[in-house]
């Protein structure tokens, strides 16, 4: 397994490249946009992920890597392209792109290779969907070609670090096709190797953000009721967290990213009619930027209010856009007639107007704190509101603390302390 080619190149599939090149392995790395293979063949990458940058010049410095439009003749290749919701009933799994890169590497496979599917899938799509498209080409699945999804579990920001040190979950067709998928991955990786079936692994994966998007969902919920009944939720939540089997998450504007605002969706897609808890959470989920649009106008006292949103990703220190609820938020207040200026100090490439920090204050009435950047969390807001009309704040995630603001002429309101009118 000395040549690794990697379909897709986007926040999972560039760094899984560059581990794998930084382990000794010749890798291609295939992406359809030529801006970013030319890009990244200069040795930029084009995503921002700690580490990320650092690491992968130094692979192209030393010809260990590079991105093509096409595949190569490879002994593993991975597939790790976006996998979005379809605009139908369920928003099941569109495979379009998995397909599309399934498809991309059939003139380049030989026998003995592996092919693994990294890209978040529906329970049974490895199966049903991928397997059928190789055996086509006459191969066999488990005998000529070993064929497996292994699902990414990493978090943005710490990508480079959990891709080597969490567990990883290994699914194959077969029971041969696991042992050969984990042949790969023990490449690099110090975690547990946990071998499994591929739907099982499919399911594990969705699962694991479901969870988180359920629980997120009760606190959102909470959030709601205890603001009708005037009790902080923010309270609530830390004061049941003190129990040693409780573990309620953090409220907030809502959920965005490649995972947890898509994934529930492929498990509601099989089994719609048993999957109420989860279709419930996801609609909870997918009000709360509603539901802040609403505070936000009901916290502003004039019509022709000024906005300063701080952040538009949907998490902090990444340039992630993907999925954003702040960038709904937005959306629904410039709808009400609100004028929102924007200030995002880790988003560059992009068409969406930003300003400075202080451009953006000029006048304000409100800064909204909507992602969760290390940049908001020490400023000295004391001097930031000298330039805003009014001195009013409504942290949505929490990152500021309510008692550094007593005895200021700063308002500070978050998600624990904005009461129904």
């Amino acid at each position: 397994m000395d040549k690794i080619c990697v379909i897709g190149l986007g926040y999972i599939g560039l760094p899984t490249a560059t581990m794998f090149a930084l382990n000794g392995k010749q890798v291609v790395g295939v992406d359809v946009n030529q801006k970013v293979v030319d890009k990244l063949n200069r040795g930029e990458v084009h995503i921002e992920e700690p580490g990320l940058g650092e690491s992968f010049k130094k692979m192209v410095d030393e010809n260990m890597i590079k991105a093509s439009t096409t595949p190569e003749v490879a002994d593993v290749f991975i597939i790790a392209v976006p996998t979005p919701n379809k605009d139908d009933e369920y928003k099941s799994c569109d495979l379009k792109y998995v397909e599309s890169a399934t498809h991309s590497i059939l003139p380049f496979i030989k026998k003995g290779d592996v092919v693994i599917i990294e890209s978040t899938i529906a329970p049974t799509t490895t199966e049903k969907e991928v397997k059928p498209i190789i055996e086509n080409q006459g191969f066999k699945i488990g005998e000529d070609i070993f064929l497996a999804h292994c699902p990414e579990r990493v978090l943005p920001g710490k990508i480079m670090k959990e891709l080597v040190e969490n567990n990883r979950i290994i699914g194959g067709v077969t029971e041969k096709c696991t042992d050969e998928a984990a042949k790969v991955y023990e490449t690099f990786v110090k975690g547990e190797i946990l071998k499994t079936t591929s739907k099982t692994a499919e399911m594990s994966k969705l699962m694991e953000n479901t969870f988180r998007d359920v629980n997120i969902a009760l606190a959102n919920e909470l959030t709601k009721i205890c603001n009708k009944l005037d009790i902080s939720s923010l309270d609530v939540v830390n004061l049941a967290n003190k129990h040693p089997r409780v573990n309620i998450h953090t409220p907030g504007p809502g959920v965005g990213g490649h995972c947890l605002a898509v994934d529930p969706y492929f498990i509601i897609e099989k089994a719609s009619e048993l999957a109420n808890i989860i279709s419930l959470a996801r609609e909870t989920n997918n009000s709360m930027p509603e539901y802040v649009a609403r505070k936000v106008e009901e916290l502003l006292t004039e019509n022709d209010s000024k906005v300063t949103v701080f952040g538009i990703t949907y998490k902090g220190n990444t340039d992630d856009l993907r999925e954003s609820p702040a960038l709904e938020i937005v959306d629904i207040l410039k709808n009400k007639g609100i004028n929102v200026v924007l200030h995002d100090p880790h988003v560059k490439d992009t068409e969406i107007i930003l300003l400075d920090r202080d451009e953006s204050l000029k006048n304000s009435d409100m800064i909204l704190i909507l992602s969760d950047h290390n940049e908001f969390k020490d400023l000295d807001y004391n001097e930031l509101v000298k330039s805003m009309k009014t001195p009013l704040i409504f942290d949505t995630k929490n990152i500021l603390k309510k008692e550094d603001f007593e005895g200021t002429n700063i308002i500070y309101k978050n998600l624990g302390n904005i009461p129904d009118k």
